[in-house]
């Protein structure tokens, strides 16, 4: 079994948002993530999708995208970024999932001697445009990793955690997030969110015993990241 992530998919398969707006290194990068998937992910692997998965707006819209997941190998985990308007309640998505799709919200799932944990995330307060409603989902969010590392913590098993927003900054400073992550013992945190120039901003390295990696679609070549196996141990 190998650990493989990918984040911000955005996909679009109902919605009029073609990805190339944003530049000629998005084009036809539906077709690019199928192909390096296939390529490299087998059904017995692990593929982490940490948030903007879909442009849809509603459920029903998200639907064809989910599908488009669903049929690429491997067992999926899944959580909410934030343009992923169409993830309403949290049981609905899960009717939306199948056997081998998970949706996290608030609690983590167990496979194959790890656990994986997460929650969307939020702005930091050392971003420029950090405002009192921010401090406010901030908040929420950090209660929601707690819940999710908590039942994680139960498990006594390796946690890998998925967020979407980064947890850290470019410096490594300290936030609550990456004091959650270290009091629980976390051994990965995932997470995507940064695109373009926006990726001098990540934290891609090992910081007070947890290995953080950038993994937005765009930043990896459109391509699933393996994560290594001795980040694990």
């Amino acid at each position: 079994m190998a650990i493989y992530a990918i984040g911000d998919l955005h996909l679009g398969s109902s919605v009029n948002k073609p990805m190339d707006i944003f530049g000629a290194l998005w084009k036809d990068h539906v077709a690019r993530i199928r192909f390096a998937w296939e390529e490299r992910v087998t059904d017995s692997d692990i593929v982490c999708i940490p948030g903007d998965i879909s442009w849809a707006m509603t459920l029903d819209e998200a639907r064809s995208d989910l599908h488009w997941i669903q049929q690429l190998p491997g067992t999926k985990i899944l959580i909410r970024g934030n343009h992923d308007y169409w993830w309403s309640g949290i049981q609905k998505v899960r009717q939306c999932m199948d056997a081998q799709t998970f949706a996290l919200q608030n609690d983590c799932i167990r496979i194959g001697g790890v656990c994986f944990a997460g929650t969307r995330g939020w702005l930091l307060p050392s971003h420029p445009s950090f405002t009192e409603d921010d401090a406010k989902l901030l908040h929420r969010e950090e209660h929601r990793l707690t819940l999710s590392l908590e039942e994680a913590s139960r498990t006594n098993l390796p946690i890998v955690c998925l967020m979407h927003y980064p947890p850290v900054d470019s410096t490594g400073e300290s936030s609550t997030f990456s004091s959650l992550l270290q009091s629980y013992n976390v051994k990965v945190c995932l997470y995507g969110h940064l695109h373009g120039a926006s990726h001098k901003f990540a934290y891609n390295g090992h910081l007070e015993g947890v290995y953080y990696r950038l993994v937005s679609s765009d930043y990896l070549g459109f391509a699933p990241f393996r994560i290594p196996d001795e980040w694990l141990l």
